[in-house]
């Protein structure tokens, strides 16, 4: 039995995920400040994930046991993370559209979100060891 496979574990993990991918885009922006025709891009997953969590009824969920079997309740889907390019602004007349101190407070931003996903999976191990050991 695998004690870290709930959906909560999932989405803590998508949500590491989607901040370590975003750090990789917004330090690819900052090095391509002075880059002539170069668009900034920025990583779309925690409003999806919202999204997806307020579509959720609170109820039950069926237990499949066969793959043809209906859905039943709510699903524990969690989007993909997606990286968008922002072509339709441009901040210098290079065509260039990065803006280096927005930049490096979304970075600040996303490090913030980062230590608290990687508090929130500390937490839930700690609750689960708790149980195990029995204290």
């Amino acid at each position: 039995m695998n004690l870290l496979s709930n959906s909560s574990f999932q989405r803590l993990q998508s949500g590491l995920d989607a901040a370590n991918l975003r750090n990789q885009v917004l330090a690819n922006n900052i090095a391509n400040v002075d880059t002539p025709y170069f668009k900034r891009s920025d990583v779309a997953f925690e409003s999806l994930l919202q999204e997806e969590m307020n579509g959720v009824k609170s109820s039950l969920p069926g237990k499949r046991t066969d793959s043809r079997h209906f859905v039943i309740g709510p699903s524990s889907h969690i989007p993909e993370m997606s990286v968008k390019t922002d072509d339709s602004s441009s901040m210098n007349n290079n065509g260039n559209n990065v803006d280096v101190e927005r930049e490096m407070s979304l970075l600040a931003e996303n490090q913030l979100k980062y230590n608290a996903y990687v508090q929130s999976v500390n937490d839930q191990i700690r609750i689960m060891r708790a149980a195990v050991e029995g204290r």
